[in-house]
Formats: C-alpha cells, sequence, structure tokens
C-alpha cells in the first residue's frame, strides 16, 4: 500500500474545522493509481454489478476506470444545473452544509444491481443521496466503495447496508 503516502492532509479545507484528504496526488501517479484501481477491481469483481453509480467529481475519476475493469456501465451523478430535463434530484448533508445531486430520470437502471463509488466515505451523505437516487430508477445497491473510510465520521451509518457491503482500501 505504498499508494497511501501520497495522501494529502489539508486542514480547514474546505471551511474551518475540516480535515480534507486529497487523492489527486495518489491519481497523478501511475502505479500508485494502478494500486488503487487494483485493489478496487480485485475486491468488487465477484459482486455481479451491472452498472457504477458515481457522484461528482472524484467519484467520476474512479468510478470509469473502475466500470471499464469490471465491465459494465457507468452512471454519473452530477451537482444542480449540469444535467438537462428531466431529472431526479435529492438533497444531502456534509460534514460542513447542505447539497443536492441530480440524475437523469431516464436513465435506464431498473433492476440492475449497482455499486457506488466515491473517494472517501466521511459522513456518507453524498453516497446516501446517490443510493436513494439509483433506487428511485429501480436499481438495487449491492455494495459501496472507497479509496478511503473517516471511521471517526460514522458515514457508514446513514447507509443501508442490509443488501449492500462497503470495500475501502483504507480506513482512518
Amino acid at each position: 500500500m505504498g499508494w497511501t503516502n501520497l495522501l494529502r492532509e489539508i486542514p480547514d479545507f474546505p471551511v474551518p474545522g475540516v480535515l480534507f484528504r486529497d487523492v489527486l496526488p495518489v491519481m497523478a501517479d501511475k502505479l500508485a493509481w494502478q494500486e488503487v484501481l487494483d485493489g478496487l477491481e480485485s475486491s468488487l469483481k465477484t459482486q455481479g454489478a451491472d452498472a457504477i453509480v458515481a457522484p461528482e467529481a472524484r467519484g467520476f475519476l474512479i468510478g470509469a476506470p473502475l466500470a471499464d475493469r469490471l465491465k459494465v456501465g457507468v452512471v454519473p451523478v452530477r451537482k444542480p444545473g449540469k444535467l438537462p430535463a428531466p431529472i431526479l434530484q435529492e438533497a444531502y448533508s456534509l460534514e460542513y452544509g447542505d447539497n443536492q445531486l441530480q440524475i437523469e430520470a431516464n436513465t435506464t437502471l431498473e433492476g440492475k444491481r449497482v455499486l457506488i463509488v466515491d473517494d472517501v466515505l466521511a459522513t456518507g451523505g453524498t453516497v446516501a443521496a446517490c443510493a436513494r437516487l439509483a433506487e428511485r430508477l429501480g436499481a438495487e445497491v449491492i455494495g459501496y466503495a472507497f479509496i478511503i473510510e473517516l471511521q471517526a465520521l460514522s458515514g457508514r451509518h446513514r447507509l443501508d447496508l442490509t443488501r449492500a457491503r462497503i470495500t475501502s482500501l483504507l480506513t482512518l
């Protein structure tokens, strides 16, 4: 797990009191990035997913190459104002505020098994909103995958883990 040496911690970003965990230096290093993708692929390949649902923006960067490796589709979940109508929308809370996410309402997820992929599981608000959007489109959420899980923020407690499991490469 040499990639962990490339993680950056940025205090007071994006607001005072938050310690931001930055995975972009890991993505910029070809060997570290391959190690992360290999680890996620290895953990997820037997789950039988049909698609990956990935929130803007780091979720896109992880979800797209992972979907390619798993031979599944990727469905982007966007911030407001980035998708043409019709859309479905979900509000959610972050460690430092509230926001909304949107998905195209005509996305075909009915009966599909989906994995929700993002860089960090913190409070769980973002991925819980992604799960609600996917379920509103008829998908079954079978798992969540992250590079990092911040255990102290208890994000996993906001997720329905009845039929889904969490995969994290690093728990802090």
